[in-house]
């Protein structure tokens, strides 16, 4: 049975300040669920609506009915799996390899997207502005599929960090050189922008090297979206490597 209290710490979880303050947050979905658990996130509590739908698993699940469900749950269709789990120790980033860079990417899919991207193409550090979308967010959760829980997501002062480093900083820019005659080194660091107004000018300092993604379609098409780019570009990075 699930308590009224328990209820309200979970719908808070929803919100930044309240996962802040509790170090926790909240994840749902059969599949995301085990896969923050196989990725080793520590789970607080774990809510199925019928008993057997996370299948064999050593961790101790409580029944939830699904009107209690609908009340925990962010999504307009709750799933029958929801779990809270222990926001983990941030580790120091690993400059041994290439480490992705974000300023200000404020939407949940582009973050989850490229957190997915991280995971496959072996970026292990991902380091974001404070103004980026938390990765906590229910929405950035969902979109990572999971990658989460095998990235290490930190939040920094973009200025300090970058002036502190000692590998090369890349930038995505629209006037940049073209990514495919670039020839890139073993490891740097890549600084991708807000979607509406790339790089900002304190950072774009602090780039060594402006890189952009050549356009061959009609000039009047959009940019294209950050977790695309980003994609791209990581996909040229790891081919030179």
């Amino acid at each position: 049975m699930v308590t009224k209290n328990q209820i309200k710490l979970v719908k808070s979880l929803q919100q930044k300040k309240y996962r802040s303050q509790h170090k926790m947050f909240v994840a749902e979905g059969k599949k995301l669920v085990g896969d923050l658990l196989s990725g080793g996130m520590e789970p607080v509590a774990l809510y199925e609506t019928e008993i057997g739908i996370m299948g064999n698993t050593h961790f101790q699940i409580s029944s939830a009915a699904a009107s209690d469900m609908k009340k925990m749950s962010g999504l307009k269709t709750p799933s029958g799996v929801l779990g809270v789990f222990k926001i983990p120790q941030t580790r120091p980033v690993d400059t041994s390899d290439w480490v992705l860079v974000l300023d200000a990417v404020r939407d949940p899919g582009n973050l989850g997207t490229i957190i997915r991207l991280c995971d496959w193409y072996g970026i292990a550090h991902l380091v974001c502005s404070n103004d980026t979308v938390d990765v906590y967010n229910p929405k950035v959760l969902q979109a990572t599929m999971g990658s989460v829980a095998r990235v290490n997501v930190i939040y920094e002062d973009l200025e300090h960090f970058l002036a502190a480093t000692n590998l090369p900083v890349y930038g995505a820019f629209m006037d940049g050189e073209n990514v495919y005659r670039e020839k890139f080194p073993e490891k740097g660091m890549l600084v991708m922008g807000n979607e509406a107004s790339g790089i900002s000018n304190g950072i774009e300092k602090l780039v060594d090297k402006k890189i952009s993604i050549p356009q061959y379609g009609e000039k009047s098409s959009e940019s294209l979206n950050v977790a695309t780019a980003t994609a791209v570009l990581l996909n040229e990075i790891r081919r030179d490597g």
